[in-house]
């Protein structure tokens, strides 16, 4: 049966999700070994060239221990305010550990809406970009201190799946308590059979999944199925295993068991499948020939050569590009609104701040949110 199984080392930009009981000890507190090791891991990708993301969970507990709050059941409020407490504590940590290797770190807090809904979408991701970019290792973490039940995420399974599309990351490491899948659940079926390797996420798979967890975590394996739905969909490869080692990610690298999820294809074609073909576009911006010859060659689009601009679109939305002649040679996700792409079209980027009285972003549409489609003559106009 052909995989996609490979070293870590393989791939070019990983997300590391952590468990809570992982990091935190409620009655201890920060487990400053482990992460000390984490980072050395982290430390060792990062002098391959591989972009490392981490989404942490922990925030709660960690606030918890803080206040030597261990045996009460929170309320919502109590819980966000103790991640308030906690997530100051897990970033100075993170920092620190991180900067004895010279690698600085960036906090990002997310909610459910930061990754749906197109606009917030956008905005996370520039961001994260930017981090990477400035070769910082962005953590992550669910914004305890503002979600409600009736937003959350419930868990950091999932998030960290959605963090790993957003970003075309194309491997996504769940460590937790468990080392993988199995046929059954190991503590009440010894003959319960392990996966080695998942190939695609059948009924049969997700029948395998439970739904507890430890005390500390929210997620069982019923998440990690859902997050590695998510993430083989959109061309991540993903791996359960076991972080209650040191160094976890080299172990995996050096033979421990672990579960891989092989993807579906590709980050890119997964994101050119989406903008493509299962978003319909908003609006239309016609462009110049010199801006088709740009696109052509892998360039974003800019405002200078937009020639006009149809429809009602917001930033985040699909928008067609078409040519002179009127072909759909692409779509894309807007930068900026029609009212918006109005003023600056036929502008210079220097000239937006001027056009628009802010600074904005410098591409109508970025590359990384550009396809390239088969031209279809007189389609639109």
């Amino acid at each position: 049966m052909a995989t996609s199984r490979k070293e870590i080392a393989k791939h070019k930009r990983v997300v590391i999700k952590i468990g809570s009981a992982l990091l935190v000890d409620r009655k201890d507190g920060l487990k400053a070994e482990w992460l000390t090791s984490l980072c050395e891991d982290i430390a060792r990708l990062r002098e391959q060239n591989i972009d490392v993301l981490v989404v942490s969970s922990g925030a709660i507990a960690m606030g918890r221990s803080v206040l030597s709050i261990t045996e009460k059941r929170l309320k919502l409020e109590e819980s966000q305010a103790c991640a308030a407490i906690g997530q100051i504590a897990l970033a100075r940590a993170w920092s620190e550990k991180l900067s004895t290797h010279d690698i600085v770190a960036g906090q990002l807090l997310l909610t459910l809406y930061d990754t749906e809904e197109r606009r917030r979408y956008l905005n996370a991701r520039a961001t994260t970009t930017e981090l990477l970019n400035m070769n910082c290792v962005p953590i992550i973490n669910e914004n305890d201190t503002v979600a409600t039940s009736e937003i959350r995420y419930g868990d950091n399974d999932r998030l960290a799946a959605r963090v790993a599309t957003m970003i075309g990351a194309d491997l996504l490491i769940l460590l937790s308590d468990v080392d993988g899948l199995y046929t059954a659940s190991p503590s009440e079926d010894r003959n319960a059979d392990f996966l080695d390797t998942i190939d695609a996420i059948t009924p049969e798979i997700e029948a395998m999944a439970g739904d507890t967890g430890s005390e500390l975590s929210r997620g069982g394996m019923r998440t990690k199925i859902d997050a590695a739905k998510i993430a083989t969909n959109a061309g991540c490869a993903m791996i359960i295993a076991s972080g209650q080692r040191q160094n976890p990610i080299t172990a995996i690298d050096n033979g421990a068991r672990s579960s891989w999820f092989s993807p579906a294809g590709t980050p890119r074609a997964a994101r050119a499948t989406w903008i493509a073909g299962q978003l319909e576009p908003a609006g239309a911006i016609t462009i110049d020939d010199g801006a088709v010859d740009a696109l052509k060659r892998g360039r974003s689009l800019l405002p200078a050569g937009i020639k006009s601009v149809s429809g009602t679109f917001g930033r985040g939305d699909n928008v067609s590009v078409i040519d002179m002649n009127g072909n759909e040679i692409a779509r894309g996700l807007a930068a900026y609104d029609a009212v918006e792409a109005k003023e600056i079209a036929g502008f210079k980027t220097t000239q937006i701040e001027d056009k628009l009285g802010y600074s904005g972003r410098s591409a109508m549409i970025h590359r990384d949110d550009l396809v390239m489609m088969q031209a279809k003559e007189n389609k639109a106009g």
